[in-house]
């Protein structure tokens, strides 16, 4: 077997690469890639490697394909003693035989649409549960059936043979189990007893020949005695125990799954024919359910905190560990991964998913390897016979071989890494041991197509090698890993190198403040600025908060904010301009600005339009000559330093209490849009001009106003106009 053998429980493959990290840079500077972190690592495609849980990869058992039943889904497996494997099959209701020499044959086609449960009995025989409305059928090796069982039961979900030879049948939709002793057995002499759940999803007999059952909705699990009584060992949050594996020591494995991932037990099974995307199918069977494989440039983030495999609030599947002695722990779970198929191993659990059809190796303490990733959706069954273990897919239904020795050569593809922008390439590096080549292809599309260049010629210098791979905004990178006698390769980081493309910085807007609203910067967070001066990115550190302007009031101010942004990330500074509507040429108001505002003294341009220009320019984090800028206009903005100018227009009149007074009110450069009166220096009223609305640059004012007791009076009327620039006049009338 060489040293090199692999044991398939064992989490003990060796590979770290991981992914992920990859800090905010600027034009100026290379992206190093690097692959770190297990759970980007496992968004690739792994073919022939294993993975373990702190990101290891070396080659992995191997796990070849027996038979293809050329159906869509295996339901259920079951082996006998001389090593034949039994296939249950749906939508044809077909059971295959997988012989020890790997030869594959129809056995048994059922008249039902589905074969959801197999198991071997005492005497060799074949028992095949089927559904919708199914029947239990006893199958000779010769593929000769009889009907051995008729419930009333929509569903036969289990089946498990006693040690005294009887078979426990779990049912749905009424959650009955039944033991069965002879041929033609009626029902209500056969239940064992009626769990009040709605189905019994699993069936196992422990080391000590009791009788395990597994439910939905409870998500139960029970041990039933040879009488009918039910002894709840187990009840998890999550709502279906769909598998049970008993394991040498006595203890017990359930796999739960969530509401989400549980089974639809609405439609029958085969109610709807499957989805070409295998992550996507639904039936009365299971649920797929795809990994998140989303790419992208990650950025710096607060790390979130670990979960715990015990924290079962959002987790999709668990694998619960029911000791002997009655106490359990949770020894996996997870929030992403779907798993539909259980078995013991040695000192663990082996767990086969709808994640990429892949098998993981689960320690009891916790510690998950990718063991195997299969060519298909879903490994939905899994059988061990000695240190053999078969794995039956679905979408398309298979049956796989997986053994101890390991592959002589597998490879690994990483996801895709956008760059966001056409990049150039630069050196690809690892760490690793054994015989060991990578490979790049890159391309513009997001998936890998048929516009993508070829895979590259192997590089072999581990120390770097410069990618030859064209420029283009995607990349990927391919390892091959090769025994040799005596090495288990390994592969110890890869890291990736290269230049996206300086873009011009754009200004995306430009908001002009109301007249006399002026900005001013707030006191920021300081940065160390030791972080700068060691090429660090200060957002490695933490995202730093700045605090927007303050406002303040400053007669004539006119102020401009604007947005802007940089693909590359860079650090930009601005530039602004400014001209007249009667003028051509733009001159410099401020430069080397920081900041994304700037307030202009109205007071130091004359009365006017102005359009103003902000650039923005990227210089700071590119070499000189590679700079590059981008700039953008705001609106006319006027400038109006000028209040308005108030004229008595004849004389005021007095009769009685009464003062009659005509106001003519003009700004040279905006328009009016208010005006107050005030009495013997009483409270300011707004009055309206005589059309009603204060809105053209002449307004006429005509006021009837009280004055109260005899003598002079003063009158005072203010006028604003739309820069906020106010004029005043007062008269003096005698009653």
């Amino acid at each position: 077997m060489h040293k090199y053998k692999l044991i398939y429980c064992a989490a003990a493959l060796l590979f770290l690469i991981g992914f992920g990290f990859l800090s905010s840079v600027s034009a100026g500077e290379p992206v190093v890639w690097e692959m770190s972190s297990r759970a980007e690592l496992l968004k690739g495609e792994a073919h022939g490697v294993s993975v373990t849980d702190n990101g290891v990869l070396t080659l992995a058992p191997r796990f070849n394909q027996l038979l293809n039943t050329e159906q869509p889904y295996v339901w259920s497996t079951a082996i006998d003693a001389a090593g034949n494997v039994y296939l249950g099959t749906g939508h044809d209701g077909k059971i295959f035989r997988v012989t020890t020499d790997g030869k594959g044959t129809l056995l048994y086609k059922a008249s039902e649409l589905d074969v959801t449960a197999l198991a071997v009995g005492n005497d060799g025989a074949l028992y095949a549960g089927t559904s919708p409305d199914g029947k239990v059928y006893r199958v000779t090796p010769d593929g000769k059936a009889e009907v051995y069982f008729d419930p009333n039961d929509k569903y036969i979900w289990s089946l498990a043979i006693l040690r005294d030879g009887s078979l426990a049948v779990g049912t749905g939709d009424n959650g009955k189990l039944y033991r069965v002793r002879a041929a033609g057995a009626k029902p209500e002499s056969s239940l064992l007893i009626n769990t009040n759940q709605t189905h019994v999803m699993s069936l196992a007999v422990n080391q000590q020949g009791d009788l395990i059952a597994g439910t939905d909705p409870g998500g139960l699990v029970l041990r039933i005695s040879a009488d009918g009584k039910a002894f709840g060992l187990y009840d998890a949050s999550l709502r279906e125990i769909h598998a049970l594996a008993p394991a040498p020591d006595g203890s017990i494995y359930a796999l739960g799954l969530s509401e989400s991932a549980s089974i639809n037990r609405s439609a029958t099974p085969g109610a709807a024919a499957p989805p070409a995307d295998a992550s996507a199918v639904v039936t009365t069977i299971t649920a797929m359910t795809a990994v998140d494989e989303t790419g992208g440039v990650a950025q710096p983030q607060t790390p979130q905190p670990v979960r715990s495999r015990s924290d079962l609030s959002n987790a999709r599947s668990a694998v619960f560990h029911i000791l002997a002695d009655g106490s359990s722990d949770v020894v996996w779970s997870s929030t992403s991964i779907t798993g539909f198929s259980l078995v013991a191993a040695r000192g663990g659990v082996l767990i086969g998913t709808s994640d990429k059809g892949r098998i993981y190796s689960v320690t009891n303490d916790g510690r998950d390897t990718l063991l195997v990733q299969s060519t298909e959706g879903q490994i939905s069954s899994l059988l061990a016979r000695g240190p053999e273990i078969f794995a039956a897919s679905s979408n398309q239904g298979k049956l796989f071989q997986a053994g101890i020795p390991v592959v002589e050569e597998g490879s690994y593809e990483s996801p895709v890494r956008d760059a966001k922008l056409v990049a150039s390439w630069g050196r690809i590096w690892w760490r690793g041991t054994g015989p060991i080549e990578l490979q790049t292809r890159s391309g513009n599309s997001e998936r890998p197509d048929r516009t993508w260049s070829d895979w590259s010629a192997a590089y072999k210098d581990s120390s770097g090698s410069q990618i030859v791979s064209p420029k283009a905004r995607f990349i990927q990178w391919r390892a091959v890993l090769r025994a040799t006698v005596g090495v288990a390769p390994a592969l110890d980081d890869v890291s990736v190198a290269y230049l996206p493309r300086n873009v011009a910085p754009e200004i995306l807007s430009i908001t002009t403040l109301p007249p006399g609203v002026a900005l001013q910067p707030q006191i920021q967070i300081q940065i160390d600025p030791n972080i700068e001066s060691a090429g660090l990115d200060p957002s490695m550190f933490g995202v730093i908060a700045q605090a927007p302007p303050r406002r303040v009031y400053q007669r004539g101010a006119r102020s401009l904010q604007w947005q802007s942004e940089d693909r590359n990330g860079d650090s930009l500074e601005y530039a602004i301009y400014y001209r007249s509507l009667s003028e051509t040429t733009f001159r410099l108001l401020k430069e080397h600005v920081r900041e994304t505002f700037y307030t202009v003294d109205g007071a130091s341009l004359a009365d006017g339009r102005y359009v103003f220009k902000i650039v923005a320019s990227d210089a700071p984090d590119n070499p000189p000559g590679y700079a590059l800028a981008g700039e953008r206009l705001s609106e006319p903005i006027d400038i109006d330093n000028s209040p308005p100018v108030i004229k008595v227009v004849g004389s005021p009149t007095v009769s009685g209490e009464k003062v009659h007074a005509v106001f003519d009110v003009e700004d040279a450069t905006g328009r009016i849009k208010r005006a107050d009166v005030s009495v013997d220096g009483g409270a300011w009223h707004e009055v309206f001009p005589e059309d009603g609305i204060a809105d053209s640059q002449r307004e006429r004012y005509t006021l009837e106003l009280q004055i109260r007791g005899e003598g002079e009076h003063t009158i005072s009327l203010r006028a604003y106009d739309n820069s906020n620039n106010v004029g005043s006049i007062s008269l003096t009338v005698r009653r």
